[in-house]
């Protein structure tokens, strides 16, 4: 039988014998080795899920490129661990912590199949789920994060223009300046040898 999972709508595709069937994917999932995702963001989203559910946070462990085209073709991902603070009080009262050993190995078979090589549930610190009222706060932290990106770039679009607008006006300035001193020298030129001309010609 083969398992798996659906990129867009959350559920497990099984097939066995030339039959297909869709379930869904149930609120307590968990990864396993042979697990199948349909691209590497979908096995990314779904580990974060879990990784929320049970109450770490995620972190990239390890990239693999091909050597034919440089796209992923393998990831880790695992348990960035404890927090800074709480490390600091973990370390000073038991020494040295080591890493959570915590992760799971995604590997590209085939465009628009990935699988879970390795899987490591365990956790060598205690874990904190967050409740759903601070998950939900993070999210709108996260969107207004990309929204004040997304508006910041157009700024620094319209100041880079804006600069090449005005860079522009102040070249068109200093070539009309040149301009007018050029017409300026030449009826001072001009003067000066209608003055020579009067001075010679009143002696």
């Amino acid at each position: 039988m083969e398992v798996q999972m659906d990129d867009l709508n959350g559920t497990v595709e099984t097939s066995a014998e030339g039959e297909s069937n869709n379930i869904e994917v149930g609120p307590c999932q968990e990864p396993y080795e042979g697990m199948l995702f349909e691209s590497e963001e979908a096995a990314k989203v779904f580990y974060d899920d879990y990784a929320r559910r049970v109450g770490f946070v995620t972190r990239v462990l390890s990239s693999r490129k091909s050597e034919r085209d440089g796209s992923i073709i393998s990831r880790g991902l695992g348990c960035r661990g404890i927090s800074e603070n709480r490390r600091k009080v973990m370390q000073k009262e038991f020494g040295e912590q080591e890493a959570c050993p915590a992760m799971v190995l995604l590997k590209q078979e085939m465009p628009g199949r990935w699988v879970i090589k390795k899987f490591l549930g365990d956790h060598n610190h205690l874990l904190v789920i967050q409740s759903p009222k601070i998950r939900k706060t993070l999210d709108e932290k996260d969107k207004k994060i990309q929204e004040l990106s997304a508006e910041l770039r157009v700024k620094k679009r319209l100041s880079a223009a804006y600069r090449d607008q005005l860079l522009a006006f102040i070249k068109d300035i200093e070539d009309h300046n040149a301009h007018l001193s050029t017409k300026v020298q030449s009826v001072s030129n001009k003067i000066k040898e209608l003055e020579a001309k009067t001075g010679a010609l009143t002696r």
